[in-house]
């Protein structure tokens, strides 16, 4: 059995019961995280070449944000050191302030006619593994993007920054990324969703009491995205004396 821990933030909408906790069934399966089973578990039967291995986070992330269950993947060769689940994952909060992201025409700010499209992130998950004294997590994003007056069909990007940070008086970053989503709006639709999915967040395991002030923070990052600059308004040319 593989579990998903998924959930909002603070600055997030809220999310139902059943969508903070999803559980994938796989038969004879008793252990949680996607690594497969915990130390604590009674070891599986040998895999034969014909024995489904488990779907990946990512494609487990888009099963649980779009409701749809995940397909298993085969994949074959030889079994190599599986990490060990862990349920002490940091947690997951939006950034305050950047949990939307509003875009209007080039060099302007945006109004309430003339914005573009509005990008808000609506949740997130995430899985934790130990693995040689080093911790994985993986981090999946769902958003969603809806047009404004102004906006239309075609090809637009969303600027995404995740931070793993330990907090404290004197706050220390820890790992930190930036992403620029592409997402794709349809001619005949006015909101569409995205995901961002980033599996390859490695640290060395800290300390229990160390961890425990380990949080993940996801948000929108203008900055990532060069917008022209704005011109000032043309000079008056001074009148010629009469």
């Amino acid at each position: 059995m593989s579990r998903v821990r998924a959930g909002k933030s603070r600055a997030g909408a809220p999310i139902s019961a059943a969508a903070l906790t999803v559980t994938l069934l796989a038969s004879g399966c008793s252990s949680t995280g996607m690594f497969g089973n915990s130390e604590t578990q009674s070891p599986p039967p040998a895999a034969s070449a014909d024995t489904p291995k488990p779907s990946s986070f990512r494609e487990r992330m888009t099963a649980l944000f779009s409701g749809t269950p995940a397909p298993p993947a085969n994949s074959g060769g030889a079994p190599a050191a599986q990490p060990v689940p862990r349920d002490d994952c940091p947690t997951i909060d939006i950034r305050p302030g950047a949990s939307t992201y509003t875009v209007g025409p080039p060099g302007a700010d945006p109004t309430a006619t003339t914005l573009r499209f509005q990008a808000t992130i609506a949740r997130t998950a995430r899985e934790c593994a130990v693995l040689a004294g080093s911790m994985i997590l993986k981090v999946g994003v769902q958003g969603r993007v809806i047009l404004g007056p102004a906006g239309g069909s075609g090809q637009i990007e969303v600027p995404i920054r995740l931070a793993l940070v330990q907090e404290g008086v004197e706050p220390r970053t820890i790992w930190t990324k930036a992403y620029r989503v592409p997402v794709t709006i349809p001619p005949d639709q006015t909101n569409v969703q995205f995901v961002q999915v980033e599996e390859d967040i490695s640290f060395p395991l800290p300390k229990p009491a160390e961890l425990a002030a380990y949080l993940v923070y996801v948000g929108f990052d203008p900055t990532l995205v060069k917008e022209p600059e704005k011109k000032p308004p043309p000079k008056k040319k001074p009148r010629a004396a009469g």
